[in-house]
Formats: C-alpha cells, structure tokens, sequence
C-alpha cells in the first residue's frame, strides 16, 4: 500500500508553501535501487475535482525545500503558487538523484574518460514504467503525453531532452536548463539529429558565465562567448532547423552573466513554466496581479 504524507508534518525548520506529498521510499526495479518521491499539488487541487497536467522533475531534492537541498533550492513550489495566481497550475513531481550514481542514471551515453554514465535508459525506464503509473493512479492527472513534462539542469537537462526524444509516447514537453551537451563528447547531438522531430515544446536555456572559459566575444552578434555556451547555441540551431520554431515550439533564452547554480534555474523558472504551461492558463483572478511573480506574459499558443 502506498502512503503519502504530508511533507511538512513534523518539520519546523523547512521552508515549503503550499501542499507537498512524500513517498518515503519507491523501490526501482530498472535501477535496483530505492529513493523518496515529493509530488507538488497545487492550490485548487484540494477543493476541484479537476485534472492537471503533470511535469516530472530531476534532482527532486533541491526543488522544493532549503534545509533538504544538497546545492541550493528551485523554489518550484513558492513559483507555483505564484503561478497559479495568473490561471497556471500543475502537478510536479520532484525525482531526487541517486548521489554518487547521479550522473550514471543521468546520461544514456557512457563517458570513457569520466567512466560514468551509461544507465539513463534504465532511470527514464523507471520515471515512465515505474513513477508515472503510480502518479496517474494515486492524483487526478491528465496522463496523456501532451500532458506530460520532463524537466531538469546540467546533467538533468541532458536526460531531459534525452528522454523527450527517446519515450515520445510519453512526454509532450521538456524543460531543458543549463544542459550539459559536452558530456560522453557530446553524444547527445547525433542522437537529436536522426530523432523524429513532433510538434511540441522545448524549452531551452543557460547562463552566459556557465563556462570558466567565459570571455568578451566581438567577432558574433553575441556579448560573451564559451564552450558551454557554444554548444548549446549549436543544440538551439539544429532544433530550430528540426521545425522546432523559436519563439513557437522553442523558447530559448540566454542570462547575462547568470552562473551555473539553483539561483539562477530559480529565477529562470518563472518564465520557463509560462512557455511550457501557456496552453493551460485561466484569466487570473483580478485580485492577484499584484502578486505575480514577473509582469511579463507569453501569449497561450498551441500544442
């Protein structure tokens, strides 16, 4: 029997608004290996009998509450509520990692230098054969693909993107922060390349100061240029060249001098959500605009 529990029962030092669930532990047959899952529901839920969309989340443990974060918080769960003051709300899933195995399940490809990563098949195995049925059994999901997000950073961006293309029949949009493309000698690029290519969203991002090799670039219509930066250019262009449209089915954004870190994905955020949710949003409630987190809108477009 799966027991869900309130989050924040018993703990006086978190910093979580808003309701979030525990799973204190979910065996992974594909993994063999055990981890808690955290599931954000938002504010309408308790008292609608409505469906939500689903957006399933890598690094689960920086997501949602300071004191348990090994790196810093998203502050998904204080965006969300924000949110969903201008008409947007979903359910997330939060997925922590798997420590010292984080990178293993976090890249399909096996990098021969670092002599890790190799078992992102096995760990999208488990989100989408193992988690997803136990989300859509226990809340009031909309299980459908289309309906279904995939989101993460650095190397939780790479199996982001990895698994929009790979599990198709399963997630409809991604959210793809600072990714790490340079990983296994950038094994992702001829993978994206031969992939079919289906109309639905992508949001990609970085920070221009991500790389140590960061400096002043005169010779491109660009500021600042490094290898991290490079290849994400790269990745934007083949998407875009794919039919993944920027400022449609692509919203791309680089930071002026945002840095590798949850304080940056944080701030990012916002604007991520309003791209990848545009298509659910309700006419928010006059007497909250003074409370939205940012007063810039993007148009509801379609699938």
């Amino acid at each position: 029997m799966t027991i869900w529990r309130d989050y924040v029962d018993g703990r006086s030092d978190h910093t979580v608004v808003g309701n979030l669930k525990m799973l204190s532990d979910i065996y992974s047959p594909q993994l063999g290996n055990r981890r808690p899952l955290y599931v954000y529901l938002p504010p309408s839920y308790a008292a609608s009998d409505g469906r939500y969309p689903v957006i399933y989340m890598q690094d689960g443990q920086n997501l949602f509450d300071a004191p348990l974060s090994f790196a810093g918080e998203w502050q998904v769960d204080e965006t969300m509520e924000a949110l969903s003051l201008e008409g947007i709300e979903a359910i997330v899933v939060g997925i922590p990692n798997a420590g010292i195995h984080r990178i293993d399940e976090y890249s399909p490809f096996k990098d021969q230098r670092l002599r890790k990563g190799g078992r992102g098949d096995w760990y999208m195995a488990f989100v989408a054969n193992t988690v997803k049925p136990l989300i859509d059994r226990d809340f009031r999901t909309l299980p459908d693909r289309e309906h279904t997000g995939i989101f993460g950073s650095s190397m939780g961006g790479l199996i982001s993107l990895y698994a929009f293309f790979c599990r198709p029949e399963v997630f409809g949009f991604a959210g793809v922060m600072s990714p790490s493309f340079w990983f296994a000698k950038e094994a992702i690029f001829p993978y994206v390349q031969q992939a079919t290519a289906l109309p639905r969203k992508i949001y990609l991002d970085t920070g221009t100061h991500e790389g140590s090799d960061t400096r002043a670039d005169r010779a491109s219509p660009h500021k600042y240029t490094n290898l991290y930066l490079t290849a994400i250019r790269r990745m934007r262009d083949m998407l875009d060249r794919k039919g993944y449209r920027l400022g449609q089915q692509l919203r791309y954004e680089e930071e002026e001098n945002g840095l590798h870190n949850e304080t940056a994905w944080a701030r990012r955020l916002p604007d991520a959500l309003r791209f990848l949710l545009a298509h659910y949003r309700r006419p928010a409630p006059p007497a909250a605009k003074s409370s939205l987190v940012s007063d810039r809108q993007i148009p509801v477009e379609g699938w």
